[in-house]
C-alpha cells in the first residue's frame, strides 16, 4: 500500500492548474443513462472515483472512451440495469444511478454503496423522492431493487432535511417522469446547477437550480449535449489553505472565488489574501503569522464540509483559539488524533473541536481514514519540521488529480513511495 512522504517548511511557490469538480462529474457521468444519445465531458478530471464509477457505467451496457480530460459517454442501448456489489461498494455516488435506470428502463437492482467512513450518509432521502415520483423500492439482500412499472410521475416533493445527494438524484430521474416535479428544500451547491446546466444542454426543463425549490417538467427522451466540468471548489479551497499554510504564494489556474461561499471570508479573516487574476486566483498570507478564526459547516453557500479537515490543519499553527464545527457528518473528526500525534493542540467535544494554535508542527508517521483526512494530513506535514509519511493514500486518489506532483513543482519536498508501514 502507497504511502506519501514530505519533509516541511518549504514556502509552496508557482502555479497549479485546478481540476474539474469530481463532485460535478460523477453525477454528469450518471445522467449519461437518461439517453441514447452520446453525452460528451470536458475536464473530467482524473482521479479513482471517475475510474470507478466508467466500470460501474460499462458494466450497464455504457461504451465510455476517454483521452486528455475528455470523456464520450454512450448509453445507446442498457444491456443490465443491475449495479453489483463489487463495483458499487467502491464509491457512494455510484448509488445514483438507481434513478436514470427506474426513469429509463422501469427497473433497477442497485447495490447499497460504500465509501469513506465519515458517517452513515444514509440513502432514505433518496428513496423518499424516488417513492414520491411512483417508483416501488424494496431492499433484498443488500440491493435496492425498483420498479416503475408504468413509468414515474411528477410529483410536489419536500426534502425532510438538505440533501446534495437527493436533490441531484430525484432531479435527474425526474428529467423523464410524466407532468411536472417541484423539489422543495433542495441542496443549492455549484455542482448542483452544474447537472441542470447540462441536462438542460440534453433537452431537460428545469428552473430554479441553485435556489430554495427546482420545477421540472419531464418530457418523453433527452438527447446528447457536450459539457465542460465547472472547476474544483475542494481542490481550489485546499491548495489556497497550502499555500497559506507554508507561507508560501501561489496563483491557482482555471478556477475562482465565486463557488466557495463562506470559506473566503473564514479564510480572509484568519489573514490570507485572496485576489482574482485574469488566469484565476493569487493567494498568499496578508501579513505574517495567520490568526485563528471560528468555523462552522453548513450546505452551499456555508463553510464546506469537505474543506473541514483543512481547515483545521491550517489553524493547528494559527495564533490563538479557534473553534471548529461540524454540522453534516457525525464520524468527520477522525484526523484529530492524527494531527495530535504531530504536536498539534486540540479538543473535541461532541461535534466542535477546540484548536489551540501552537508554535510548530512536528513530523511523524499518520494514518489517512478519509479523502478529506488524507489531504489535511498532507497540509499539516507541509508545515511540520522533519519527515511526515501519511499511510493508506489511496484514499486520496479518489478526489485529488496528481496531488504529489502539483505540489512537487511548486517546490514541497514531497515523494510517493510503495509499499506499506
Amino acid at each position: 500500500m502507497d504511502r506519501i512522504a514530505i519533509t516541511g517548511g518549504t514556502p509552496l511557490k508557482g502555479e497549479i492548474a485546478i481540476a474539474g469538480a469530481k463532485n460535478s462529474a460523477l453525477k454528469l457521468m450518471v445522467a449519461s443513462l437518461l439517453t441514447d444519445q452520446p453525452l460528451e465531458l470536458e475536464n473530467v478530471p482524473a482521479v479513482a472515483d471517475v475510474t470507478a464509477l466508467v466500470r460501474i457505467l460499462e458494466e450497464l451496457g455504457v461504451v465510455a472512451t476517454a483521452q486528455a480530460g475528455c470523456m464520450r459517454l454512450d448509453a445507446g442501448s442498457i444491456a443490465s440495469t443491475v449495479a453489483p456489489y463489487d463495483l458499487v461498494r467502491k464509491m457512494r455516488a455510484s448509488v445514483l444511478v438507481l434513478g436514470p435506470l427506474l426513469a429509463r428502463c422501469r427497473q433497477a437492482r442497485v447495490s447499497l454503496p460504500g465509501g469513506c467512513a465519515i458517517g452513515t450518509r444514509p440513502v432514505d432521502l433518496h428513496i423518499h423522492g424516488l417513492e414520491a415520483l411512483g417508483a416501488e423500492i424494496v431492499l433484498d439482500q443488500g440491493y435496492l431493487v425498483g420498479h416503475a412499472r408504468g413509468g414515474l410521475v411528477g410529483a410536489d416533493i419536500r426534502f425532510p432535511q438538505v440533501s446534495v445527494g437527493a436533490t441531484e438524484h430525484v432531479m435527474m430521474a425526474a428529467t423523464l417522469a410524466r407532468g411536472v416535479t417541484v423539489l422543495r428544500n433542495v441542496a443549492r451547491e455549484p455542482e448542483i446547477v452544474d447537472l441542470a446546466r447540462c441536462l438542460v444542454a440534453m433537452g431537460a426543463r428545469i428552473e430554479g437550480a441553485g435556489g430554495e425549490a427546482i420545477r421540472i417538467e419531464g418530457v418523453e427522451r433527452l438527447g446528447g449535449a457536450r459539457h465542460r466540468v465547472i472547476p474544483d471548489r475542494i481542490e481550489t479551497g485546499t491548495y489556497i489553505m497550502a499555500a497559506a499554510a507554508t507561507d508560501g504564494e501561489l496563483e491557482l489556474l482555471d478556477t475562482s472565488l465565486d463557488h466557495l461561499g463562506a470559506a473566503v471570508d473564514a479564510l480572509e479573516r484568519s489573514g490570507v489574501a485572496v485576489e482574482a487574476t485574469n488566469r484565476g486566483i493569487r493567494v498568499r498570507r496578508a501579513n505574517g503569522r495567520l490568526a485563528a478564526v471560528d468555523a462552522a459547516t453548513a450546505p452551499y453557500p456555508g463553510f464546506p464540509t469537505d474543506l473541514q479537515a483543512q481547515m483545521m490543519a491550517l489553524m493547528t499553527t494559527a495564533r490563538g483559539e479557534s473553534h471548529l464545527e461540524e454540522n453534516i457528518f457525525e464520524n468527520r473528526f477522525m484526523h484529530v488524533p492524527e494531527l495530535m500525534r504531530m504536536g498539534a493542540d486540540i479538543q473535541v467535544h461532541g461535534g466542535s473541536a477546540i484548536v489551540n494554535g501552537v508554535a510548530r508542527l512536528r513530523g511523524a508517521p499518520v494514518m489517512a481514514t478519509d479523502l478529506r483526512a488524507s489531504v489535511c494530513l498532507v497540509l499539516a506535514g507541509l508545515i511540520a519540521e522533519g519527515e511526515t509519511v501519511v499511510n493508506r493514500v489511496y484514499h486520496l486518489d479518489r478526489g485529488y488529480e496528481r496531488l504529489v506532483e502539483k505540489l512537487g513543482a511548486c517546490g514541497a519536498l514531497i515523494e510517493r513511495q510503495s509499499g506499506s508501514a
